[in-house]
Formats: structure tokens, sequence, C-alpha cells
């Protein structure tokens, strides 16, 4: 592959978790579809790299679910694994409704004004329908809840699950529909400003209500994608 192909990374940090990076998010945005064989010689030349931060990369993703090895055959992108995808989302759902009923009784102008810059910038990806950059936007969103409620020690534990439901998410926003996200959004943030977590707490859950509501729609429209 010539070298204007390679992807750029930053020498001055860690290799491996930039790699790790980078091919999560094609993976989670569904560029890498569930089922792309990952060549390893390949992922080298794209990088311009040796073997060692390749393979640490990959186990990495292996552990997050996100690839299969299987030894002297083949890497794989996983299939979405609905059952893990569930219970990901019960995990979320109650983590987060607490999150933000506490925001919501300990209400400050910092954090609603941090939750309405970040809907803001998921605003602005969905006004341009660019769903992968929506989702991280999302992502960025949810993390600021997590981060004024002092849970960011849990946040990586989320994340490394995630995975099978956040492809989920990805296959089924077209239905779930951007503007209906950023409103949403918008009323956890009143009922943040409102102290009112009763309203914060009945907009998170509506807000991850739709997901797991479409899984007959995506396994019938996506066989081929599903564990």
């Amino acid at each position: 592959m010539a070298s204007k192909n390679r992807v750029q990374l930053d020498r001055t940090r860690q290799i491996a978790p930039q790699i790790v990076e980078y091919l999560r998010e094609r993976i989670l945005a569904l560029e890498l579809a569930p089922g792309t064989t990952l060549s390893r010689t390949t992922l080298q030349q794209q990088f311009g790299l040796s073997q060692t931060p390749v393979r640490d990369a990959l186990i990495k993703l292996e552990e997050e679910g996100l690839i299969t090895v299987y030894p002297q055959y083949a890497t794989l992108v996983s299939r979405i694994n609905l059952d893990l995808a569930r219970q990901t989302h019960f995990m979320r759902r109650a983590i987060e409704t607490d999150a933000v009923r506490h925001l919501a009784e300990h209400s400050t102008p910092e954090i609603v004004h941090d939750l309405r810059k970040a809907n803001d910038e998921v605003a602005l990806h969905a006004d341009r329908k660019d769903y992968s950059q929506f989702l991280i936007a999302d992502r960025q969103f949810h993390y600021t809840i997590f981060y004024h409620a002092k849970l960011l020690e849990l946040w990586p534990i989320l994340r490394r699950h995630s995975g099978h439901l956040d492809r989920l998410r990805r296959l089924n926003l077209p239905n779930i529909g951007m503007d209906r996200v950023v409103r949403l959004h918008g009323e956890i943030i009143d009922g943040i400003a409102a102290g009112s977590p009763d309203e914060a707490g009945r907009a998170l859950r509506e807000h991850l209500s739709k997901t797991l509501a479409m899984l007959d729609w995506v396994a019938e429209n996506y066989p081929e994608y599903i564990e």
C-alpha cells in the first residue's frame, strides 16, 4: 500500500491505543461491517508498522468483543450478539437513570452549560446527516453525564461492553431519528436544570427505549450482521 494511503499516527503517543481507537470507530460506524476479514499484513501496511503494535491492538479489540480471532485461520469483525446488547442496555439504563437523577438533585449552571454545549455538537451533526460523527458526539454527551455525576470509573467498564449495543444503535438510527435523540437530550437537560429528578429520569429512559424495541426489524433486515 502506498505511503500516501497510510493512516497517520501521532508518534509522540503510544501506538497500539491509536490503532484500537481507529479500528474501533470504523467498526462501530459499520465501515468495517460484521463478518469483515481483517488482514494483519494489510493492517501493518496501512499503518506502516511492525507486527507487534497491530497484534496488541487486535488483542484489545478482541477483549472488547469487536473482533473474533480464529488462530491460524482468520480475524473477523464480530457479528452483533443481541443477548450481549440487551445486557449492556440494561446496565446502561440503570446507571444513567440514577446519574441524571443525581445531577438534577445537585444541579449547577456549569452542569447545564456543559450538557447543552455537548448536545449542540450532537445537533450539528444531526443537521449534517453525518451518522458517524453524530454517534461520536452522542457518546461525548453521555460521557459528560458520567463526568459530572463523578462516575468516570464506570465509564470505561460500560464502554468495554458497548460494542454490540453501539452497532445495533447505528443500524437502528434511521428508524430512531437523530432529531429525536437531540430533543430527548434537551429534555434530560431541562429536567436537570429544573432540579427535577423524575423528569430527567423519564427523558433518559425514553431516550434509551427505542434501540431494543427494533430488534426484530434489525434481525430481519440485517441477518448477516447478527450472531
